[in-house]
């Protein structure tokens, strides 16, 4: 299973909604959304800057976390991006491949 790092932030709509439902209503909104996917939200926490919210979530693929954020921000309640994220046994396979690749002007 893969993990991402989700988050983003409310737009006015979605801060009013979130005024309305409280934190723990909008928690178990992103826990169902995911668990509709086959996917397991691991920790949710609400921030305050530039982003509103930070979750992560172990998913069978990229595609079903896609699935998710075109809903979610299809809503426009919501402005959000994902990052895959790696463990370092990972990252030891990623560093031991060495694809072909030329920079620009060499």
């Amino acid at each position: 299973m893969a993990k991402f790092l989700i988050h983003g932030s409310y737009t006015p709509e979605g801060a009013k909604g979130l005024l309305k439902e409280g934190g723990s209503k909008r928690y178990q909104a992103a826990q169902a959304a995911t668990k509709s996917v086959g996917a397991k939200l691991e920790a949710f926490y609400f921030a305050y800057g530039d982003d509103d919210f930070f979750g992560i979530v172990e998913a069978p693929d990229g595609v079903s976390v896609a699935a998710v954020s075109l809903v979610v921000n299809a809503s426009g309640a919501i402005r959000s991006k994902t990052v895959v994220l790696m463990t370092p046994q990972e990252m030891d396979e990623a560093v031991k491949k060495i694809p072909s690749y030329r920079a620009p002007g060499q």
